[in-house]
Order: C-alpha cells, then sequence, then structure tokens
C-alpha cells in the first residue's frame, strides 16, 4: 500500500461507550502523520452496501472523545445473508477508492471482515463488545463503563431493598458471557450472580437467599444475573420475543422476571426485578474505555499504514499488540472460572 491511501472505517453491531475515542484516533493519526485520506460507513457494514459514506476530517470529528454511541451509526447487517453481498461490498469499496478497511466491533462485525480478508481484500480489525468476551484481547472497550455503570445501579438497589426488606433481582448484559455479572456483582455486593457459563438451579438460588435471611439476620438481597443465563435443568435462555438478527441472535431479556416470581413463590420474600438494558450501552465513556478506544484506533492506523492486514488490535497486559483475526475469532472468551468463585465467596 503507497504511504498516502484512502482508509475506510466503520462501526458495526450494538452502540458501545468508546467507539467515537476509536474513530478519532484513527483520524488523527491518519491525517497528521502518514496524510490519509479517511472515509467513514454509515450503519456498519450496511453503508459498505450501498456505498454511503462521509470523509472524516479533524473537524467533524473534533469533540467526540467524550460521546457515546458512534457518530457513523451502526447496524447488524450480515453481508454474507444479503444476495451478491461480498461482490457488492468488494464494488463499493472499489468505487469508493478504498485502500484498506478498519471495521470496529464484535466478532459478527469482525467475522465479516475476516471473510472480506479471506477473498482479497485488507482489513484490520478493532474488538468492541461490552461483554468483554472477544478471544485474544484482555479487554475490550466499553465493558468497563457497563460494570460502572451497572455497579452504580445496584448501589442504588441496595437502598430501595433495604428500606422495603425485598429481594432485587438485577438483570444485566451478557449473552455467552458473564463478565458483566461478574465484575458488577462483585463490586456492587451482590448476594448471588448468575452467569451463562454456570446454569443455575433456582432452589439453589432460594437457599443462599434463605441462609441469608434465617440465619444471617439479613432483611434484603441482591441477585445480580446475566441476561443469557440459563437453568441447569436443561431450558433455553429467556428471550424478548421469537425473532432473530441477520447473524441468527435472539433478543434476549426477561430471565429477572422470571427468577422475581419463582423467588417470591418459593421463600415468600417480597421480590422485584430491575433490567438495565441498553443504559449499559448508553453515556460517555469511563476514562479507561477512552484511554483503550484511542491506544485501539492508532494502533490500528498503523496496522493499516504498515501492511499487516488480517490482524485485530489486542490488549495484552499493559501492552497493545496485534492478533490474528482468525485466533480472535477461532472461541469466545468466557468468564474466568476463579472470577467466579472469589464471586461465590459473597454468596448468602
Amino acid at each position: 500500500m503507497p504511504r498516502m491511501a484512502r482508509i475506510g472505517l466503520l462501526t458495526g453491531g450494538g452502540d458501545c461507550p468508546g467507539l467515537n475515542p476509536v474513530i478519532r484516533a484513527v483520524v488523527r493519526k491518519g491525517i497528521d502523520v502518514y496524510g490519509h485520506e479517511i472515509y467513514g460507513f454509515r450503519k456498519g457494514w450496511k453503508g459498505v452496501l450501498e456505498n454511503d459514506a462521509i470523509e472524516l476530517t479533524r473537524e467533524n470529528t473534533s469533540g467526540i472523545l467524550h460521546k457515546g454511541g458512534t457518530i457513523l451509526g451502526t447496524s447488524r447487517t450480515n453481508v454474507y445473508k444479503v444476495d451478491d453481498g461480498e461482490a457488492r461490498v468488494l464494488a463499493s469499496l472499489k468505487e469508493r477508492g478504498i485502500d484498506v478497511l478498519i471495521p470496529i466491533g464484535g466478532d459478527d462485525t469482525l467475522g465479516v471482515a475476516r471473510k472480506l480478508f479471506a477473498a482479497g481484500f485488507p482489513t484490520v480489525g478493532v474488538p468492541k463488545t461490552i461483554d468483554n468476551d472477544l478471544n485474544a484481547t484482555d479487554f475490550t472497550f466499553g465493558f468497563q463503563t457497563a460494570v460502572q455503570i451497572a455497579t452504580e445501579a445496584i448501589d442504588r438497589l441496595h437502598s430501595t431493598a433495604e428500606s422495603h426488606d425485598r429481594v432485587i433481582v438485577c438483570e444485566v448484559m451478557g449473552r455467552d458471557a458473564g463478565w458483566i455479572a461478574c465484575w458488577s456483582g462483585l463490586a456492587g455486593g451482590a448476594d448471588v450472580v448468575l452467569v451463562p457459563e454456570r446454569p443455575f438451579d433456582v432452589e439453589d438460588v432460594c437457599a443462599h437467599l434463605r441462609n441469608r435471611h434465617e440465619n444471617l439476620g439479613r432483611t434484603f438481597s441482591i441477585v445480580v444475573v446475566a441476561e443469557g443465563a440459563t437453568r441447569a435443568d436443561g431450558g433455553a435462555a429467556a428471550t424478548a420475543d421469537d425473532a432473530v438478527d441477520s447473524f441468527g441472535h435472539a433478543r434476549l431479556g426477561g430471565i429477572a422476571f422470571e427468577l422475581e416470581q419463582e423467588i417470591e413463590e418459593r421463600t415468600g420474600y417480597e421480590s422485584r426485578a430491575t433490567v438495565l438494558g441498553h443504559i449499559q450501552r448508553g453515556g460517555s465513556p469511563v476514562a479507561f474505555d477512552r484511554v483503550l478506544g484511542t491506544r485501539f484506533g492508532v494502533a490500528a492506523i498503523d496496522a493499516a499504514s504498515n501492511g499487516d492486514y488480517g490482524k485485530m488490535t489486542a490488549l495484552h497486559g499493559t501492552a497493545i499488540e496485534l492478533v490474528p483475526l482468525e485466533e480472535a475469532l477461532k472461541e469466545p472468551k468466557l468468564l474466568d472460572p476463579e472470577l467466579y468463585a472469589t464471586a461465590e465467596v459473597f454468596f448468602g
């Protein structure tokens, strides 16, 4: 690739605190250091399919570091579920004169990037998921913000639970991995944490709560549950409806309401459910995610400029490194069993 080039950029999948810092970093270093032209595709892969892009400059990316969401917009568009999707994407990139594409997203978005790279188009991925479940990186940006929001919510739930002598079940995000549930549960002093990696028995949950209320003299409890948590008897995860997105994912939600009802029926303790939902995705990124997003953006434009294609930026310890997209996508990064064991110390 010539030193001066046209770089494409997109944000795909769910929005996430820290996307705008990545965009800002790619633009700032791409223009100031390498002299590139940067084009942002609107609405993720949908924008590439439709060749809908804007030139990104220092001026129109100024002041976005602290803003949540993404100035480019996003969608859950699966290129490979669209007729001639790959051919249309490659045609759009050729027409726009894009030399390298930097997709920012989770396993679905980066899965498309991997296939395009296999088809011969240069891509450099940036990992994004508040669930922190992408392999080959210690953390993804957005996760720490989601944990902070969930922890603050749990802090507030403590006071109302204690005032009314209630069990409150707080549902947080986490489709396949319980990182948010475990971190926020530990930080917020939850009495039970339920995660997708450890299918639960409702009666075991109730036993913890009975022990707390009847033997330890407590009058309230907090249960934190990931939206993708499932029952030990083999029941499926709770879903909001029967619809699935273009990547085949159901819209999860509602496990907290099921638990609220069952806990109250089995224990007699007044119970309430709270679903945090998209609150975890919204608002300004915390400092950690602003810095991580910025470092990922700088590393991505460096990789694009140096010909390190087919890679993804990753945090290893305190260092930003590049890993093959294949390695990043081979399997989800599930919750560390030792971390869950630490949380279990405080159950009941």
